[in-house]
């Protein structure tokens, strides 16, 4: 009997080891060619497939919802006995305003771009790009806050409650550092069934919230002495309920947190299930739902926020919301406690330290959407920051810092926290104001102006009265706009080009040179003259020793603009004065070129020659004209770009200077 034994394997098959598989583990889900990303999954049929508003409401919900966990204990801290009445004007704000504002903005970002790229759209080039650096920067400060405001007020209910260890009371950092190395290694494993889970956490929480604040609410109803109180106290503290409400409006932006929430929500609109017949450029089912999402959120947490500030002010002792008091950060849990007991209160607790947890999950989420979106296709970013993994590491990283330097307080965290929001909210507001006019709706546009009006209020309230949140923001704005510039710099000698694409008249003219050398003349595209084209052709004939017959191509760059990055590039074939012209659209001179004669060497198998004349001109002055116009020292800049591309000398096309 013969035994037979699998042949052994190909030693260059085997799996890589060592730092090539730690590389290759870490850029698992790296975008494809055509940009679309994988999420934070990293799966395609995750993101596939579609849900139901609902559904999707409490995916956004557990970052919306879950600042229940700390909102009232902030608002009355910031307000006192005013809480209730600012937090009137914070729902009529919500509801009158922020609606009706990302309302539009689903309309008109419904694949989940939000108000950044609806603003990119209208300020085009460098100045919309510095713009949306901005932005990304109040989004990161908002997004990341998220986070760490979010592990340090779930460890406050962790510690804080009766059957926790007494050893832990003095762990706060320490435990929010583990909440938030768990979450990224949530994500380092893979976001899988995330709204599943959101579902889950937000029935549950919202649910418990209900028994809480109705119980409350009986106490109060029971206890009218304790009403009487309070209303005393607004009274009497103000002269008179007229001077109350004045104060209240001017209170209000201290409370800007509870207005966090609608941002994710558009940015997780692409999850939400449309109607059959949606097409990918006007998908009114989604749009629709999507809207029923922002409307149905905002009404139950308008509902929450009016009767839980209520109830903790009337029956909650102030100095308890002061810092080291039983409910500062945790104003509902500490009623919880108080009259439901330590059994039900422990379940409460448990409820809200996993939405708080997991709404750092949604903060995380909306991240690793929005800076893939927008970073490396400005090549302001390294390639692997279209992958999910290394992007965890940094956002981590970055959570632990503030977590660090802020002590896990979350009364610190929150005046940047809501400058992050608040600013977010402003562009909102602004961008669908220019919208409107744009489209030419007088009534819209006047009223969206009035809201972003009342934004930029309540936002420069926001940073006189907390002006931490505006340095924390700086801080995250420096830091983008700095690594985005550097990175754009570091990445200015790649190919830009997505794919090239010759058109008929193109391939022609490549067919009539196909019996010898490819040559290409560089030609400025602003000297189109007959005399323009034949001095050009008798020099770079001169300098090649070409036959007097032989018939080159021109090359002309239009640089459209020079702020974009990866780009698909279009050449058209134009006779122009007998002359065969390639002409071609592109962000940077040197880059199109380059990518132009790799493709015709691809195509055609020959090695493509091109023959510059040398700029004049300062070069330090040319290199700045090429990063940021893309023009400049067009021939030493082609020629590294060549050598950058393509490593083998003998596959690299010519470049002759002449």
């Amino acid at each position: 009997m013969t035994t037979m034994s699998r042949p052994p394997a190909d030693p260059s098959a085997l799996p890589p080891t060592g730092p090539a598989a730690l590389r290759n583990w870490l850029l698992v889900g790296l975008q494809d060619a055509k940009g679309s990303h994988p999420g934070a999954g990293g799966l395609a049929a995750d993101r596939e497939k579609k849900h139901h508003w609902w559904q999707v409401m409490c995916l956004t919900g557990v970052d919306y919802f879950s600042t229940l966990g700390y909102q009232p204990a902030i608002a009355a801290l910031a307000a006192g006995a005013i809480s209730p009445l600012a937090t009137l004007v914070l729902v009529a704000v919500t509801l009158l305003g922020a609606l009706p504002v990302y309302r539009r903005v689903a309309g008109e970002s419904h694949k989940g771009e939000g108000s950044i790229a609806m603003l990119e759209r209208l300020l085009p080039r460098w100045g919309g790009k510095l713009l949306v650096l901005v932005l990304l920067g109040f989004a990161a400060t908002d997004f990341m806050i998220t986070m760490t405001l979010s592990a340090a007020d779930a460890t406050a209910h962790l510690i804080e409650n009766p059957f926790a260890p007494a050893w832990l009371h003095d762990q706060q950092v320490a435990v929010t550092l583990v909440l938030l190395a768990l979450l990224a290694a949530v994500f380092l494993r893979g976001f899988k069934e995330a709204i599943g889970v959101a579902v889950v956490l937000v029935v549950a929480y919202l649910g418990l919230n209900v028994v809480v604040i109705a119980r409350s609410i009986l106490e109060a109803a029971s206890h009218p002495v304790a009403v009487g109180d309070w209303w005393q106290t607004l009274t009497t503290s103000h002269g008179n309920p007229l001077m109350a409400v004045a104060i209240a409006l001017l209170v209000f932006p201290k409370l800007a947190l509870g207005l966090s929430g609608f941002e994710t929500g558009v940015a997780v609109m692409p999850q939400v299930r449309g109607r059959a017949t949606d097409t990918e450029s006007n998908p009114a089912g989604r749009i629709q739902g999507t809207r029923k999402m922002l409307t149905a959120a905002a009404v139950i947490m308008s509902s929450f926020l009016v009767t839980s500030s209520f109830t903790t002010v009337v029956l909650i002792p102030a100095n308890e919301f002061l810092p080291g008091g039983e409910a500062n950060g945790r104003a509902l849990a500490f009623l919880a406690h108080q009259y439901l007991g330590d059994g039900f209160g422990t379940l409460y607790d448990l409820s809200t330290i996993a939405i708080l947890w997991f709404a750092g999950a949604s903060a995380m989420a909306g991240l690793l959407n929005l800076v893939p979106r927008y970073l490396p296709r400005y090549g302001m970013a390294p390639e692997w920051a279209k992958a999910v993994r290394p992007l965890v590491l940094v956002f981590t990283l970055t959570g632990f810092l503030i977590t660090w330097l802020f002590d896990a307080d979350v009364d610190a965290q929150g005046g940047a926290y809501a400058t992050g929001v608040l600013v977010l909210m402003t562009s909102a507001a602004v961008a669908v104001t220019l919208s409107a006019r744009r489209l030419q709706q007088r009534k819209r546009t006047i009223g969206f102006g009035i809201i972003a009006v009342l934004f930029v209020y309540t936002t420069v309230a926001n940073i006189f009265e907390r002006p931490e949140g505006i340095r924390i923001a700086g801080f995250f704005i420096l830091g983008i706009v700095g690594v985005s510039l550097l990175s754009r710099v570091l990445r200015s000698f790649e190919l830009h080009a997505t794919h090239v694409r010759l058109d008929t008249a193109a391939l022609e003219f490549m067919a009539a040179t196909l019996n010898g050398p490819i040559g290409i003349i560089a030609h400025e595209p602003v000297r189109q003259t007959a005399e323009a084209y034949r001095r050009k052709l008798a020099s770079a004939t001169e300098a090649s020793h070409f036959p007097a017959d032989y018939q080159a191509l021109f090359l002309e760059v239009i640089v459209d603009d020079s702020s974009d990055f990866e780009t698909a590039l279009e050449v058209r074939g134009v006779l122009r004065h007998g002359y065969p012209v390639l002409e071609v659209h592109g962000p940077g001179v040197p880059n199109t070129i380059a990518s132009v004669l790799l493709h015709i060497r691809d195509v055609t198998g020959l090695m493509p020659h091109i023959y510059f004349r040398w700029t004049e001109g300062n070069p330090v002055k040319n290199l700045l004209r090429f990063l940021v116009l893309g023009e400049g020292e067009i021939a030493p800049v082609t020629r590294e770009i060549l050598r950058e591309a393509e490593p083998d000398v003998t596959k690299r096309p010519w470049v002759h200077v002449g």
